[in-house]
């Protein structure tokens, strides 16, 4: 029998409007099929829970119904059916296996049991389960019975806290809401603050930061119960009392805790923290459960430097724990640092951008590896930041990658590609397919095909003109509406290239249902044509992609060619088309047309 001890909570004096069911009724209830006469107020307006069976005193067996919010005009209130006036309550809930026969002995004994365990309290009120309650309510959900059984209000101090009665709490009182965690009785962020802002006060002269939190912490909560996740909460408290290197802790809030460590040497520090983790990563109620955690450590020099503000920097490093079934530990750097601030500040700067023209495209050529002449070209963006010198790309595509702003950049290139396609044809020049980047994260635009055709029918550019690319290394959330959206593309007359091929994980898995014209090898390949004869099993490997490309009806073509052995190696593999330095790097559009048009 699995009990998920779920949540206290108040309803308020309200009608309950109910049938006296019979006893195939009461079988159907607990399969989840509710009487015909409750069917249509489930869900109603004004209904407090959903149809339920109850066990009231006063009445000599269980009865089916629901509770109503009394005395409101806009309630359509059950007709044909019995009522009585319920009294407020407080309710202990639970949820338990579906398979479990209930009856009301049966639900008595439980809470007995959850009686002697749990006391029920809370921030401002305790409660107290009754022996014998006034009223207990099944409802059936989910294939698991909920079950609320009354409780008795102990103690309640909500209404000085509610009516501002600053002198009906006492000082200890209030130094435990203030510095004090109600779940777990440690101490909470507020407390651990006074640490950080004056360490010396408990002696300490210097000392490490780790912030850190319960992976997929919802899981607990849902699955084993509040009760068990708490419990687990205070097992983390416990371990940090004890551990040896730690001057102070606090749980911050939720599933999130801090810890002020002794500064150790770097490697030493992660073995312990690592240590710790492992000594409260078993669930008690569930020892083949594995908890991890995800942990953001700043070194003593970086956080004695960050003063108060090193809560900001464990949190910072935390946001990179990323991996599910792993505890992770990432270790705070200033380059985090400035990559956020960075990335915030070109968040906000980039329309200034645009709208100053800084963005610019280079084109990178294509070469017919056979008969040495142009077949086409790469579109690339560049940055000429504040128009004063160019960023790397690594500099701001990861970032506009991140924030959503690199459908701003694609439509840029798009849009000056098309510009100049326009030109060259007004101008009688040669026109040769261009490749522009499609960013992955574009795919769920309801409206990117027209959005993208709008742009080339603006300049009368021939729709085979333009090749979109996407890169393979990319994750795939929903392949099949990528290859349906890819094909809607190549249906209005693009051509659709994968960059990168090799590199990610799913890709011969996918090779045979995405409408692809062009196979992009990754330049990784291409670097070790060029080393020795110890190469032979990249060579072949590069031989089976170029085969697996034309057999599949692709035009293969290599990426980061440098040297003339490469270009020779890749010719005789059968490689039709390569793109690299050996032939041409990125140039500007004026000098690729003075060049190749």
């Amino acid at each position: 029998m699995f009990i998920n001890k779920l949540n206290q909570l108040y309803k308020p004096k309200r009608i309950l409007y109910y049938i006296i069911p019979s006893e195939e009724e009461i079988k159907d209830f607990y399969k989840g099929v509710l009487p015909k006469s409750l069917c249509p107020f489930e869900n109603a307006f004004g209904a407090y829970d959903s149809p339920g069976l109850f066990f009231a005193r006063g009445m000599d067996k269980e009865i089916i119904g629901i509770e109503f919010r009394a005395n409101d005009s806009r309630v359509s209130y059950p007709k044909n059916l019995n009522s009585i006036e319920l009294e407020e309550n407080y309710f202990y809930s639970i949820e338990i296996d579906e398979e479990i026969e209930i009856t009301k002995d049966f639900i008595k004994e439980v809470f007995a049991s959850i009686a002697a365990d749990d006391d029920a309290r809370r921030m401002y009120s305790d409660l107290s389960i009754l022996e014998n309650p006034n009223l207990i309510g099944v409802f059936t959900e989910f294939k698991k019975h909920r079950i609320l059984y009354e409780c008795k209000l102990e103690n309640d101090k909500t209404k000085n806290v509610i009516n501002d009665s600053e002198e009906m709490l006492d000082r200890k009182k209030l130094f435990k809401l203030a510095f004090l965690d109600p779940i777990t009785g440690h101490y909470n962020w507020n407390y651990l603050v006074s640490y950080l802002e004056m360490p010396k006060e408990k002696g300490i002269n210097d000392y490490a930061f780790a912030h850190f939190d319960v992976k997929d912490f919802r899981v607990l909560n849902e699955v084993y119960g509040h009760v068990a996740a708490n419990r687990h909460l205070s097992k983390i408290v416990d371990a940090m009392k004890s551990a040896d290197f730690i001057y102070a802790s606090a749980r911050c809030h939720e599933d999130n805790f801090a810890i002020i460590i002794k500064d150790m040497p770097e490697e030493e520090t992660i073995g312990k923290l690592k240590d710790f983790f492992a000594s409260v990563s078993k669930l008690d109620e569930d020892p083949n459960y594995r908890v991890f955690y995800r942990c953001g450590f700043v070194p003593m020099q970086k956080a004695m430097l960050l003063g108060n503000r090193v809560p900001d920097a464990g949190k910072l490093a935390q946001s990179f724990g990323k991996n599910h079934n792993e505890t992770q530990i990432i270790t705070y750097t200033d380059k985090m640092h400035n990559d956020i601030s960075w990335g915030n500040y070109i968040k906000t700067y980039v329309e200034t951008a645009i709208a100053n023209d800084e963005f610019v495209v280079y084109l990178q050529p294509k070469f017919d590896v056979n008969k040495e002449v142009i077949k086409g070209a790469e579109a690339l963006i560049r940055w000429n930041y504040k128009n004063k010198g160019f960023l790397l790309p690594s500099r701001f595509i990861p970032f506009f990658e991140k924030d959503g702003s690199i459908g701003k950049i694609d439509d840029i290139v798009l849009r000056k590609v098309c510009q100049a396609f326009a030109r060259w044809k007004k101008e009688g020049r040669p026109l040769y397919p261009i490749s522009v980047n499609l960013s992955r994260n574009r795919m769920y635009n309801k409206n990117l095909i027209s959005n993208l055709s709008a742009i080339v029918d603006e300049y009368g550019v021939d729709h085979k003109l333009i090749d979109f690319e996407l890169t393979e290394s990319a994750s795939y959330d929903d392949t099949e509406h990528m290859i349906n959206v890819l094909k809607e593309i190549r249906e209005s007359g693009y051509k659709i290239s994968m960059d990168d091929f090799g590199t990610g994980y799913s890709s011969f898995s996918l090779l045979t249902k995405m409408p692809l014209d062009t196979l992009k090898i990754d330049k990784s390949f291409v670097d070790n044509l060029s080393q020795s004869n110890d190469c032979k099993e990249d060579v072949v490997v590069v031989k089976h992609i170029i085969n697996l490309a034309k057999e599949l009806g692709f035009v293969c073509l290599a990426e980061g060619a440098e040297e003339k052995p490469q270009v020779d190696c890749l010719r005789e593999l059968g490689c039709e088309v390569i793109q690299g330095f050996y032939y041409s790097k990125p140039i500007p559009i004026e000098e690729y047309e003075k060049k190749y048009l």
